[in-house]
């Protein structure tokens, strides 16, 4: 069985580790979201990419999801000795090897996704991690000049990563765009491993930051729209399960619901949904029409309660193929 996942976040690393562990014979090909991405202190850092791989290598921070596990934070606390920010993104020693290493190569003229390739070997996250896109693309958030952040009328644009560490998106955005996303090439193996899987599957990630820099990435969008996808709904009665989708949704003008993100996708592109028990009346919504819509309960609570969402994902998938 050959699956390919698109994904971001923390949610999405938790959701791969319950498929690896519902599925552990399958070949599961992650394409990783790299809007997120943003250059700190020199280096180049890919949040998206690492958290999938410190959680499936065994070396993520469980409890907040992200960053390393036993870490220390020597070098933040030297810097702002210094004065040097940012101090609003906070790096750990063992995270910053990662990054040192990745800008190292980058320097070198190796492209992303080779080095991904590298930093992998080290994990060994028992799947292929593949980045979108090997050219640069960020995600930068403009904010709405009425929330007293504009000069002269105009509404500024900060970095994704300053909205939502810095702000905790408290400041409503204006629009959120993953800038790049309309010139990139889809990175090498993106396209072939959509068309070789026997179905994709969309975890309970970001539709807005997480997987619409994906699928803005041209070609990625039309290949998975050919596909069976299955997708797990990260928007629980009415409310994001983490983070704070609620203020990304808003930026583009779709609900808070369950049933709102499966029409924000819409049919063309999603053939299956799975919400939770709580949000079961999206299956008789109009709006989700064309869109197999199943009902079970969806909090990601250990490896054992994630495995079977992701089982219940594949059998849906399976039957709509």
């Amino acid at each position: 069985m050959r699956i390919t996942v698109l994904a971001g976040g923390v949610g999405a690393a938790r959701f791969l580790r319950g498929l690896v562990a519902a599925a552990p014979d399958a070949q599961v090909t992650v394409i990783g979201n790299t809007g997120d991405d943003i250059t700190l202190h020199g280096l180049r850092v890919c949040p998206d990419l690492d958290t999938v791989m410190y959680t499936l290598g065994g070396g993520i921070n469980s409890g907040q999801g992200w960053g390393r596990a036993d870490e220390s934070f020597t070098i933040r606390d030297e810097l702002a000795a210094y004065g040097a920010g940012p101090a609003w993104f906070t790096l750990g020693d063992r995270d910053y090897a990662t990054h040192i290493l990745r800008t190292e190569l980058l320097a070198a003229g190796r492209p992303l996704s080779e080095v991904t390739r590298v930093l992998c070997e080290r994990w060994r996250p028992g799947v292929r991690l593949l980045p979108m896109t090997d050219d640069t693309v960020e995600t930068h958030v403009t904010l709405k000049a009425s929330a007293g952040h504009s000069g002269e009328g105009v509404a500024p644009v900060v970095h994704f990563q300053e909205w939502w560490v810095r702000l905790h998106a408290a400041v409503p955005a204006e629009a959120i765009t993953p800038i790049g996303a309309g010139t990139a090439t889809p990175g090498p193996g993106v396209l072939d491993a959509i068309a070789e899987a026997d179905f994709v599957l969309f975890p309970p990630s970001n539709p807005v930051v997480s997987i619409g820099p994906i699928l803005a990435i041209p070609g990625i969008r039309e290949a998975a729209e050919a596909k069976t996808v299955v997708g797990v709904s990260g928007i629980i009665g009415g409310a994001p399960v983490r983070g704070m989708a609620d203020a990304c949704l808003a930026a583009i003008g779709v609900e808070t619901s369950a049933a709102a993100v499966a029409a924000h996708y819409g049919p063309r592109l999603l053939s299956g949904w799975l919400v939770d028990d709580q949000d079961k009346a999206a299956a008789d919504d109009p709006a989700c029409a064309g869109i197999a819509i199943r009902a079970m309960p969806l909090y990601m609570r250990d490896v054992d309660s994630t495995a079977s969402i992701a089982r219940a994902a594949i059998e849906l998938a399976q039957e709509l193929a």
